[in-house]
């Protein structure tokens, strides 16, 4: 793909502009095909263009929003009351083509929302579905979802899940026919309410999706599978219980290597290699959660996220689209429904 434009919702986040301009303006050093379009107020969009010494040119274009979506804005009152906000522009500058995704790190429900409304779901999909890679001890990521966009599940909702979830792990983390498991209270087939028992009766029954059973959470760091499927009560749980505990231990280990002289000294022996240690722990190296299921490429980085993090997510952005998911989404589940029938 020989140019690619992203329009990013500047003034998304805690931070806004102070995080999202420096971040896209390093976004345009790294990939020389990519435009962007910075789309939020335009005075304090252009205070951090002078104060990174940067101008709007043909590879960086702003779009004036008078509206911002605030993280405490209910998602109804979002969408009937944002409709000039930089997250709706934006939206809608990848629903008229102008843009081929759109990253914001503004609130999650307003997000969901306006995504479904503005770009609406591929054929056959019901509800669109937040999803994140996460690290194992393989060094190859999990795809989990849904993280949060959907807390109440039915087993064909945990369906279409596995198929999106498949084709993520497959054209954007490079694994062929990736091992797929539904989270469960335990790894018996006699586990589960209701909806994990019907869904495992489903992908049991399809066999273009590698299923490989139950997995319970102690596993899920395992690499043992490379798509884990549940619904968004249970995955925002996880997800939010996993940072806590990954900082947990990132700060107990800084604490011990500034103990005693044999802690630094070991500490400093150790240092390239707890340094990748607290990168792989760092939730912000994993920052861009993909809304997947949409008729366009929306990718959903933390509120709280630095530059660093902020770029991860543009990263997923432009990844997703030179690997055209949501068109392989379509194309998947249509075979998938098409061998069922």
């Amino acid at each position: 793909m020989s140019d690619l434009t992203i329009a990013l919702d500047a003034m998304g986040g805690d931070h806004g502009p102070s995080i999202t301009v420096p971040a896209a303006l390093q976004a345009l050093a790294l990939y020389p095909q990519l435009k962007i379009i910075l789309v939020g107020d335009r005075i304090a969009i252009g205070e951090q263009l002078r104060r990174h010494h940067s101008t709007e040119s043909r590879r960086l274009q702003l779009l004036h929003a008078e509206q911002v979506v605030s993280m405490s804005d209910r998602p109804l009152h979002a969408l009937r009351n944002r409709r000039k906000s930089s997250m709706r522009l934006a939206l809608e500058l990848v629903q008229r083509g102008e843009a081929q995704a759109c990253v914001s790190a503004g609130n999650t429900g307003a997000l969901m929302a306006m995504s479904k409304v503005v770009l609406k779901t591929l054929p056959g999909i019901d509800r669109p579905a937040l999803t994140s890679a996460l690290p194992t001890t393989t060094g190859h990521p999990v795809y989990m979802l849904d993280l949060g966009a959907n807390v109440v599940c039915d087993s064909e909702t945990l369906f279409q899940f596995a198929v999106m979830g498949s084709v993520l792990a497959e054209c954007v983390g490079n694994r062929p026919r990736p091992r797929l498991a539904l989270l469960n209270v335990g790894s018996e087939e006699i586990k589960g309410n209701d909806q994990v028992q019907q869904a495992a009766q489903i992908l049991q029954a399809t066999p273009q999706l590698n299923y490989r059973g139950f997995i319970e959470g102690d596993s899920i760091f395992t690499g043992a599978a490379d798509v884990i499927v549940c619904d968004g009560f249970v995955g925002n749980v996880t997800l939010k219980t996993t940072e806590g505990i990954a900082r947990l231990l990132v700060q107990q280990m800084r604490q011990a290597m500034e103990g005693n002289l044999l802690a630094r000294a070991l500490g400093w022996l150790l240092k390239g290699r707890l340094k990748r240690l607290f990168q792989q722990m760092n939730p912000d190296q994993y920052n861009g959660a993909t809304l997947l299921g949409l008729r366009g490429i929306v990718v959903k980085s933390h509120g709280n996220a630095d530059q660093a993090a902020f770029l991860r997510a543009i990263e997923e952005a432009v990844l997703e689209v030179q690997r055209q998911v949501p068109g392989r989404i379509k194309s998947r589940l249509e075979s998938v429904l098409l061998d069922k029938s």
